[in-house]
């Protein structure tokens, strides 16, 4: 149980209760809501949720639910995602300043004047995009199923990848593709030091290097596994007992360490002004969502997700798509082994 926690009555704020987690398991039922956490949120976020995962998954399964209210846990553009798919269902998330750099850094009237220089070009987005950037895409992916995608496309077809030009230069490699690549980037897995890297190469010799694709390539070059979230998940499950060290935003340790209670986890520092910075591999937008954000939110029924009907179609058209496109893969490879 948390501490107590109290608002002064001074304040004029409303007073946070101190059985916080009662509290939200209540109103929970009540509302007859879902509660979604990413990786990257906080552990006793982690620890209340109804489900954890990536920002799709997380998405996809509220959907499959019953209930009337989806609270996310995570970022806004996670949560434009659930109500894109529930459009039915009432999107709660706890903060709304909880932004993304990646989303940020690729403003819809731009990107809709760079897709014009090229109109033979079919664009493939990231899903770590806003509504307005998913619904001027023709196919989202996520970590986890660009390369699937993209080989599956005709080798002649022109293509924009945006909004992670670190992700694109990637799948560039794994592809053979030459995709023209929108400049974006996550300020988290860019600030990753290469140079703290190599010093803990050395200081754990026999340590899985493990990282997600959204870091520099140089970083990528030491990796033995490189995958999304749920990909480092899985394979430090498949490794049980063993040392890892770790680039991803840290909030997937705590999962790791409960998955894996008898492995070693260290979490690769960033850089800052030439020196290791560990506040710099967490991401800032994350941190802002907190368990009484949570009941507030749950609370007050607000901050709500709300997004225009025909953007949501517009949206929806993408991830259609691609969930079209990956169940097309998964039909092949199983004929395959037949």
């Amino acid at each position: 149980m948390r501490p107590l926690i109290s608002t002064p009555a001074k304040s004029g704020l409303s007073p946070i209760p101190s059985n916080l987690e009662d509290e939200i398991l209540r109103l929970k039922r009540e509302m007859n809501a879902v509660i979604l956490a990413h990786y990257y949120q906080e552990d006793d976020i982690q620890d209340i949720a109804d489900i954890i995962g990536d920002s799709l998954e997380l998405a996809r399964k509220a959907a499959a639910t019953d209930a009337d209210v989806i609270v996310f846990c995570g970022v806004k553009f996670m949560a434009e995602g659930a109500k894109i798919l529930s459009p039915q269902k009432k999107v709660l998330l706890p903060d709304l300043k909880a932004g993304c750099s990646l989303e940020t850094s690729c403003p819809p009237e731009q990107f809709k004047a760079f897709r014009e220089r090229y109109p033979d070009h079919i664009a493939i987005t990231y899903i770590n995009c806003s509504a307005e950037i998913k619904a001027l895409s023709d196919i989202i992916v996520t970590s986890s199923n660009a390369e699937a995608i993209i080989h599956s496309l005709p080798i002649d077809q022109k293509i924009i990848f945006a909004p992670d030009r670190f992700l694109g230069s990637y799948l560039n490699k794994k592809t053979g593709r030459d995709m023209m690549l929108w400049n974006g980037s996550c300020l988290v897995h860019e600030r990753f030091s290469e140079i703290e890297l190599i010093k803990l190469k050395t200081l754990y010799p026999k340590a899985h290097i493990i990282a997600h694709p959204e870091c520099p390539e140089a970083l990528l070059a030491h990796a033995d596994h490189v995958g999304s979230t749920s990909s480092l998940l899985k394979f430090t499950e498949d490794h049980p007992g063993q040392e890892f060290l770790v680039m991803t935003e840290p909030g997937i340790l705590h999962q790791m360490q409960k998955r894996s209670p008898g492995s070693i986890f260290h979490p690769v520092p960033g850089a800052l002004d030439g020196g290791a910075c560990i506040a710099c591999n967490t991401c800032p937008y994350m941190k802002l969502n907190t368990m009484e954000k949570l009941y507030l939110c749950m609370r007050d029924q607000t901050p709500e997700i709300t997004l225009d009907p025909t953007l949501i179609v517009k949206a929806r058209k993408p991830l259609d798509r691609m969930l079209e496109l990956s169940a097309s893969i998964a039909s092949s490879a199983i004929q395959q082994r037949v």
